[in-house]
Formats: C-alpha cells, sequence, structure tokens
C-alpha cells in the first residue's frame, strides 16, 4: 500500500522576492535608524537655536565676558583680535551717549526692539521703497554674539525675539557694557577699550566728545570707516552725533542716576 502523502506536512516554500529586494526584517531595521537619525538631527537642530537664550542668563553674571561670532571666526582663521573688557562705569559717558544717539536713541523707551521703527521698515518694503535701519542696539548685541552679518529674513526672525529676551533679562546698563565690548571697530578691533587706544591712544574712560562721536559713527561700517583718521563725511556726521549727545540728557536716565 502506497503511504501518500502526509495531511500534516507541510512544505514551507520561502516567499520569492525580486532580484535586489531586501527582507522586511531589514527594511524595518533601516526605517528605525532613520527615524533615530531624524530625531537626533531635530534635537540637535533644537539645542543650537536654544543655546543663545541660555546664554543670555549665562551673561547675567558681571564677571563672564562675552565674545562675538566674529572673534571666534577670528580665532579659527589664526588671525586672534584685540579687546580688552572694560566694565561700563569705566568707558566714558560722553562715548555712552554718542552711541545712543547715533545708533538707538529710544534704548531706554523700548524692548529690545522699536517696534514703530520696524513697522515703517515693513511698509516701506512691502510699497518697494528703499528700507531704512531700524536695527537697535539690543539687536545689534545679539546679532553680534549668536548670528550672522548680512540682510537675511531668516537672521532678523532669529534676531528679534533675542533682542526682546536679552533686553527683558539683562539690565540696560549690562546690554550697554556687553554691546560695547562687542562692537567691532576695525579689522582685528573688537570693544571701546581696544578702539579707543587703537584710535586716539587714550583709554575708553578718557574719550573727549569729539573721539566719542567719531567712535560712534564709525559703527554701522568700522572697516570703512576709520574713526582715528575720518574723512569729511565722517567728520560731519559726528559733528550732529556730537550736538545730539550735548542734549541727550532726557534719553538716558536708564544708565545713569
Amino acid at each position: 500500500m502506497d503511504r501518500g502523502v502526509d495531511s500534516q506536512a507541510v512544505d514551507i516554500v520561502p516567499e520569492e522576492r525580486e532580484e535586489g529586494e531586501l527582507p522586511a526584517g531589514r527594511w524595518s531595521a533601516l526605517r528605525r535608524t532613520w527615524r533615530t537619525r531624524r530625531q537626533r538631527l531635530v534635537l540637535a537642530a533644537l539645542s543650537i537655536l536654544l543655546l543663545p537664550y541660555l546664554l543670555i542668563f549665562v551673561y547675567l553674571v558681571g564677571f563672564i565676558h562675552p565674545v562675538s561670532t566674529l572673534m571666534l571666526r577670528d580665532l579659527v582663521l589664526l588671525r586672534g583680535y584685540d579687546r580688552e573688557w572694560v566694565a561700563f562705569d569705566d568707558i566714558a559717558p560722553v562715548l555712552v551717549q554718542s552711541v545712543m544717539m547715533s545708533e538707538d536713541g529710544q534704548f531706554c523707551a523700548h524692548n529690545g526692539v522699536d517696534w514703530m521703527q520696524m513697522r515703517g521698515v515693513v511698509e516701506d518694503a512691502l510699497d518697494g521703497e528703499q528700507t531704512r535701519g531700524a536695527s537697535t542696539i539690543p539687536m545689534q548685541t545679539v546679532k553680534n554674539l549668536y548670528l550672522w552679518n548680512g540682510r537675511s529674513f531668516i537672521r532678523k526672525g532669529m534676531e528679534l525675539p533675542l533682542a526682546v529676551v536679552a533686553d527683558l533679562v539683562w539690565s540696560k546698563r549690562r546690554m550697554m557694557e556687553i554691546y560695547l565690548n562687542v562692537a567691532e571697530w576695525g579689522d582685528g578691533i573688537y570693544g571701546i577699550e581696544a578702539a579707543a587706544r587703537h584710535h586716539f591712544g587714550v583709554s575708553a574712560a578718557k574719550l573727549s566728545r569729539r573721539q566719542a562721536a567719531l567712535l560712534a559713527v564709525a559703527l554701522p561700517n568700522p572697516i570703512d570707516r576709520n574713526a582715528g583718521k575720518p574723512g569729511r563725511g565722517l567728520r560731519r556726521l559726528a559733528s550732529v552725533i556730537e550736538r545730539r549727545a550735548g542734549r541727550s540728557g532726557g534719553y538716558i536716565t536708564c544708565l545713569y542716576d
């Protein structure tokens, strides 16, 4: 008698797959790997975005002396830089007055962003007109510390909330102290102490009203504008700022008693 086919025995035939196709288990492993990498990239991006906000609180501590992204660039390029930190009380008031009148006359009044000026810039841009500057000292400070130069909507979008938070966390004196110690005043020249000594051979505490005005008007373009060797246009701008600084008493109440 023939044995026949055992009804309980089932031959398992491997599932056929096209040449080059990965097994299902391998696909699952790859998907998990990609998902893990995406999560890590998202976490890394969030960490980079949040780091400046953390540093804002770190820089509350007075003995910590922040450096700018341009200073870090010079270090990476092995060029070095000249910067000597100086406390706010060791900076001539005429310099502070001149910088405020040149860069941000409403420094004591706004919360990091001059929203009226900003609205005007947006309206001009929408109308196709040439836009004017609306960057406040807090905006310039966070840009110098954390961001990059050049006009960019992305940079501006990052700059605005950073400026508001920094203005909320730091005192106005601390804000001005940091700004004046990281601002660029020439190739490799950072901070008011190095600038005063480089351009005029005096300390920041000994600057005259004229010297202070020249340094203030050089800030928007410190590479092309030489405060120590000013051209006619720069001298004319300095004269305007010198007069404004002399009448700035009501604008600087948040910095001096």
